[in-house]
């Protein structure tokens, strides 16, 4: 895996103010690789540990499934085409899908909006033992609601709480929210997908030039682009107030989808695999019925064998 004290640099420290303008979104900001190896073979070193973590990925789904402890809360932000299916599909194409569930919150319900903004994430979260992931996730009402705050009038709050204090507010209901969860057992990994205004152009432009990817493409990607500005800001500001210790945020440079997808994957198999989990221990008891088990059938072969065993 990479080391830990590379990923650091991609970390939100706890109160500390956020700049997206001050961090590349390419992976030029990391010249030391890049001018060490050169790209082409950075590329390839960065492939060659995606494998290498789908791998150990895995295997430590598998010890977090059996040992029944913990669950983990994959949450990705990003603005439109930034990578986000793209990670879940790369990253999350070794699991099993048994013990891995994902989530795409699309505009709420009318029984949504009758509850408070966390509930419909609430009754999605992960079981123990399972990676819950989610494509958006409550952070929108910090961002795409406060981008748009007419949004408010659609959710049926009392009068008075729409005032200026409602993200300052809501960005404590999220930090009490997310310190509830790992109290719990819940691992919260928060990722946003740091891509230039012009790389979104690209990708946009992309979509449009290929008409097996225009079903890909939204009427509310350019009218929603068009307030790229504001999103910054809204970005910016929660990213900067709900970064904690038990929940931080990572700033992931995602103009190359190589290098988003390696250290997501990176951090994700590190994170449950310094969990220290173990599989179950088996009881002296329980030990010798599988014992047992295992005689009855090693016996029943012999007799398959003779042919003296009817169905």
């Amino acid at each position: 895996m990479i080391q830990k004290s590379f990923l650091n640099k991609f970390v939100v420290k706890p109160g500390k103010e956020v700049h997206l303008r001050d961090l590349d979104p390419g992976w030029a900001s990391h010249k030391d690789l890049l001018d060490k190896f050169g790209e082409e073979r950075v590329m390839k070193l960065a492939k060659k540990i995606l494998k290498r973590n789908l791998e150990n990925l895995a295997e430590a789904q598998n010890l977090l499934w059996a040992s029944d402890t913990y669950g983990v809360l994959v949450i990705l932000q990003a603005m439109d085409a930034a990578g986000k299916d793209g990670i879940i599909r790369h990253v999350m194409s070794g699991l099993n899908p048994q013990a891995c569930q994902v989530h795409n919150f699309k505009k709420p319900t009318n029984d949504e909006l009758d509850h408070n903004f966390l509930w419909r994430y609430m009754k999605n979260l992960p079981q123990r033992g399972r990676i819950g992931i989610f494509n958006r996730s409550y952070y929108e009402d910090v961002l795409v609601v406060k981008v748009h705050p007419e949004y408010l009038d659609t959710q049926k709050l009392p009068p008075g709480i729409k005032g200026e204090n409602i993200w300052r507010h809501r960005y404590s209901d999220i930090n009490h929210f997310e310190k509830h969860l790992t109290r719990n057992g819940i691992i919260v990994l928060k990722f946003y997908l740091h891509m230039s205004k012009e790389e979104q152009r690209k990708r946009l432009l992309a979509r449009l030039n290929n008409p097996a990817k225009h079903w890909k493409f939204s009427d509310s990607d350019l009218p929603e682009r068009a307030y790229w500005d504001d999103y910054m800001r809204a970005y910016e500001d929660a990213l900067s107030a709900t970064s904690t210790e038990w929940a931080p945020w990572y700033i992931i440079p995602s103009n190359h989808k190589w290098a988003s997808r390696t250290l997501v994957a990176d951090i994700l198999t590190g994170t449950i695999c310094n969990l220290g989990l173990e599989f179950p221990k088996i009881t002296a008891e329980r030990r010798k019925r599988l014992e047992a088990a295992r005689i009855q059938l090693e016996n029943e072969a012999e007799e398959l064998a003779e042919g003296t065993m009817t169905a």
